[in-house]
């Protein structure tokens, strides 16, 4: 921390009365230095970041700090006053106070020392010593842990196990972002846990910067733990990256503790546990209270809802960190984003239609042309809506491909190649390529060695214009039009399917859509389908697959709901129970409403859900039932061509799984309807409407 803190950024005796005035005075010294380009600018950062949240802590300390891109490098500076300064903390004034300055794009190593810091404010034996200081070079030499405060070595330096783990991590993510348990001591109580081993809690803490509270966070419930005699674990998701937990630890622990302001990255592997989930602040000032709440959770057996949206099939590669599951996670990435806009799209270009009638794509704009009485006015008025949400699905199907790989500065590369996309007409295939290509570009860009005086406006200037100009330049001259071309292919295929090729189609889509009920291969026959009809004028061909893929969508739930109702001795407790939402969410188009049956008997569910779905694909195709809505299940049945035959295709493929979930539960044998009969059974089961289930219970039956 020598470049981080000189004694020039030390104030021992700092007069402001007020924090905006102790944060200029020591933004001053920053500006002094050349580490601040643009002081207003700076300490309207400061100032935003303190609107977030108070920065004041418990013991008189007060950190105000923010990532700007008017910081050069990161700097902190310290300022000690007599009469203490209101920062917002609990117990009043703070009489030390830490400015820290990181960059926008601040680089882990230095933004690991600034979490080291943090850690260290939790030792009274560090604040003491730097109460005590006579000097600013003192103070200095104190904060960067090259002098040892009168209480030994620990106070001075901080050695708290973060520095360790930033010194055995120097190529990695800091080893300090999943901080070491915290050992319980002999005989401490251990409450309700197996045998004599204490008590096990994993946490997160986060906050809007990731620089201070974060760690602070961390460290304080470190030591409420050693205290209470119970061992925890902590990531801390800060500035600097953060590594996850172990799921094996995740999956022993008797309780999580989320300390958190800004959403906490991959929440639902905490499912299922009892969790206490809380602001950051509450962890620096009351950590033993939150360790006792998650005790008494525990105790009492409250637990948290089962993780949404888990298919057998995904939780077979779920631990697998090779190429192929990590393109699938950043398609899936895009996809999810995509999902919202091309349900509200679709469905205002239907009821556009359905009120407007089929020439109202032929009306003039309703910025022209809009008669509040009349029909076909708030018709064309839909219709355009819908067109404008359709025009976001490209760049945001491709932008979020680019942000899940390279989160935030993946995002403009991405639209950008998405909108290009749309311009030389190369549609979703483009928008696919466009968001690969431009999180790769941007992931090449942070590997380069950047001079410190330029990491400030990475972030905001530099990965932006490099990378969107490569891809630009790639999506215009060299790849663009092969992949038009292949578009174009795709959707002249398509719209000359005929006869029983229109039928296979049917039948192969209608497979995928109920193979993993809401994973990644439902999603590919979904995007196919949505792709077809998200442009002005959709081919009848398009509209057929649509409507196929959504009626075979329908099926599982529907059939699960029926099977429980007319075969409730084949069904324990929670499954009858799940069937009775499975009705709303199959009429619906939730395809997960499945999941709580195929998680506990996949061999039975899943084949027989695939055989319902194909005969309904085939037979949806063969009825020439087309659809322009690309969601809303049977609620959209008045914009359906062809309805009647709709609704018997629907019917077939929902009485051909019923009927072999049946049989083939009957094979098996009965459940207890009062309950579960085996250990397995007795898993509880997920929340009908939750679509998922915990690793825990999704054993395939025999």
């Amino acid at each position: 921390m020598s470049d981080t803190i000189t004694a020039d950024l030390v104030d021992l005796d700092l007069s402001a009365d007020t924090k905006e005035a102790a944060a200029r005075a020591l933004a001053e010294r920053m500006a002094a230095q050349g580490r601040v380009t643009d002081l207003e600018g700076f300490l309207a950062d400061v100032a935003a970041r303190e609107a977030q949240m108070p920065t004041g802590l418990d013991g008189g300390i007060g950190i105000p700090h923010c990532r700007s891109a008017h910081v050069t490098e990161p700097t902190l500076a310290f300022g000690r006053s007599a009469a203490g300064i209101d920062f917002g903390a609990p117990d009043g004034p703070a009489d030390l106070v830490f400015l820290i300055a990181a960059p926008a794009g601040a680089d882990d190593a230095h933004l690991t020392l600034l979490s080291a810091l943090a850690r260290r404010l939790m030792n009274t034996g560090f604040t003491d010593a730097l109460r005590a200081a006579t000097d600013a070079a003192h103070a200095a030499a104190l904060i960067r842990g090259e002098e040892t405060a009168p209480g030994g070595p620990e106070a001075a330096s901080g050695d708290t196990g973060a520095d360790e783990g930033e010194a055995d991590s120097e190529d990695t993510a800091p080893d300090d972002s999943v901080a070491a348990p915290a050992a319980a001591s002999a005989g401490a109580a251990t409450g309700p846990t197996d045998g004599d081993r204490p008590f096990r809690i994993v946490a997160v803490t986060s906050c809007p910067t990731g620089i201070a509270h974060t760690y602070m966070a961390a460290e304080s419930l470190e030591n409420a733990g050693r205290e209470a005699g119970v061992e925890i674990v902590v990531e801390t998701q800060g500035s600097a990256g953060f590594t996850r937990l172990d799921p094996a630890l995740i999956a022993a622990a008797d309780g999580v503790i989320l300390a958190h302001d800004v959403p906490v990255r991959d929440k639902r592997r905490f499912a299922g546990k009892p969790t206490v989930d809380t602001g950051v602040k509450a962890a620096v000032n009351r950590p033993a209270a939150l360790i006792t709440e998650v005790r008494a959770k525990a105790a009492r057996g409250e637990t948290t809802e089962a993780a949404p949206a888990s298919t057998p099939v995904e939780r077979a590669g779920a631990d697998d960190e090779g190429y192929g599951t990590r393109l699938r996670r950043w398609l899936m990435s895009g996809v999810s984003y995509m999902v919202p806009f091309v349900a509200a799209g679709g469905l205002l270009i239907a009821l556009g239609f359905a009120i407007g009638g089929y020439e109202i794509n032929e009306a003039p704009s309703v910025m022209d042309h809009f008669v509040w009485t009349q029909a076909d006015s708030w018709g064309a008025l839909l219709f355009q809506i819908g067109g404008v949400a359709f025009g976001f699905l490209v760049p945001v199907l491709a932008g979020y491909i680019a942000y899940g790989m390279a989160d935030r500065p993946g995002l403009v590369p991405g639209f950008v190649g998405g909108a290009i996309s749309l311009t030389i007409n190369a549609g979703f295939l483009g928008g696919l390529a466009a968001g690969l290509i431009a999180g790769g570009v941007v992931l090449a860009i942070q590997q380069v060695n950047i001079p410190a005086a330029l990491r400030g406006i990475m972030p905001v200037v530099v990965i932006p214009l490099i990378s969107s100009a490569v891809v630009g330049f790639l999506m215009f001259v060299v790849i663009g039009k092969p992949i038009a071309e292949a578009q174009k292919g795709m959707t002249d295929w398509l719209a000359g399917l005929t006869g029983a090729n229109a039928v296979l189609l049917g039948a192969l889509l209608g497979l995928m859509m109920c193979f993993d009920l809401g994973g990644p291969v439902n999603k590919v026959a979904y995007t196919f389908a949505t792709a077809g009809i998200a442009v002005a004028d959709p081919g009848d061909s398009a509209m057929k697959v649509m409507a196929a893929v959504m009626a075979a969508g329908m099926v599982p739930p529907l059939a699960m709901a029926l099977a429980a109702t007319v075969r409730g001795r084949l069904f324990n407790r929670a499954e009858r129970e799940n069937g009775k939402a499975a009705w709303v969410l199959g009429a619906s188009f939730i395809s997960e409403g499945a999941i709580p049956f195929a998680a506990a008997d996949p061999l039975r569910v899943i084949p027989a859900s695939m055989a319902g779905g194909a005969v309904t694909g085939a037979l949806s195709m063969a009825s020439g039932a087309t659809l322009r809505a690309p969601h809303g299940g049977i609620f959209v049945v008045p914009l359906i061509g062809n309805p009647l035959l709709y609704l018997v295709a629907i019917a077939a493929g929902v009485g051909v799984t019923t009927a072999l979930v049946i049989v083939l539960k009957g094979l098996r044998g009965t459940t207890d309807p009062a309950g579960p009969a085996t250990g397995e059974d007795t898993a509880p089961a997920p929340a009908a409407g939750g679509a998922g289930t915990s690793k825990e219970t999704v054993a395939a039956q025999p």
